[in-house]
């Protein structure tokens, strides 16, 4: 099956890092798309990638100076997450893994995909992607994954959290992770309302944690990522122990450019500029997160 019209797919021959992660380290957002052969894609989804399997995956992993990856369901996947535990399977210790589920998983099924060594599940909320889900899904998918001492991650745009807030209350008592720093309009700045809001709910919510991901997502002026470092650093300098970091490796449904994976190791240093602050962000926090249980 073709791509979708106009997709970018990954990019072919990333440079290697001039920044040499610290051993240990973990990516800590990234994707398997099929391939479409062996785990066919969703019938449902919004997009058709291109391939991008576990053997990409770790062989990326491995030149860029990472350990371990966490490797997040898809939503071109749907709720059909083989694919995903097909490479945690073959990862083992070396990865971890956020899940899409329906309301109607039954426990079983829960524990074999804890067995494989998925720790969280994501709630997508991001129109473009998937359809609407009623927040009592979200709700009763929470108080299935509860015993199980997973956690949630939520994908949303900064003009939907407030809309969002009394959902995201009702998952105090467990750790939340947003992606990619809530999806800031950097061209209104670090200290715009919109974006001192996302600090202020994470300031006010010890519980939530974000990932200060996906520079090639969020900026207006191009690869060299300037306009979303103040972002990205100011998240890591007053939450240090509740960032994490990833690549987003394969980048699905890019559209200004196909991203150099090296070129966004290289922007670690400059939103975790000590030594200190990278060991929190590479190891500390996606081990105790994913790995300690």
């Amino acid at each position: 099956m073709a791509m979708s019209e106009g997709y970018l797919p990954f990019h072919p021959n990333p440079k290697k890092p001039d920044y040499q992660p610290p051993a240990g380290a973990v990516d800590a957002h990234c994707h398997v798309f099929g391939p479409e052969a062996e785990f066919p894609y969703a019938p449902e989804r919004k997009y058709t990638p291109c391939d991008a399997g576990k053997d990409q995956l770790f062989a990326l992993r491995d030149h860029l100076g990472f350990s371990r990856n966490v490797i997040v369901q898809a939503s071109c996947h749907g709720k059909n997450n083989d694919a995903l535990v097909d490479a945690l399977e073959t990862a083992g210790e070396l990865a971890r893994g956020v899940a899409v589920v329906g309301k109607d998983i039954t426990v079983d099924e829960l524990k074999r995909l804890d067995a494989a060594g998925v720790r969280a599940v994501r709630f997508n909320f991001v129109k473009r992607l998937v359809d609407t889900t009623p927040w009592e899904d979200f709700v009763s998918i929470y108080e299935k994954i509860k015993p199980l001492g997973w956690h949630v991650v939520v994908y949303f745009e900064a003009p939907d959290m407030e809309g969002l807030k009394p959902l995201l209350a009702k998952f105090s008592d467990s750790i939340v992770v947003v992606d990619h720093m809530g999806r800031p309009d950097v061209s209104k700045g670090v200290d715009s309302a919109e974006f001192q809001a996302f600090v202020k709910l994470m300031a006010d919510n010890p519980n939530i944690w974000t990932k200060v991901s996906c520079p090639e997502r969020l900026t207006m002026t191009g690869p060299d990522y300037d306009d979303v470092v103040p972002f990205a650093r100011a998240l890591v300098e007053q939450f240090s122990d509740r960032v994490l970091w990833g690549t987003d490796w394969p980048h699905p449904n890019m559209s200004s450019h196909v991203p150099d994976d090296g070129v966004l190791v290289d922007v670690i240093p400059r939103i975790a500029p000590t030594e200190a602050l990278q060991k929190k962000l590479l190891i500390d926090n996606p081990m105790r997160l994913y790995w300690e249980k």
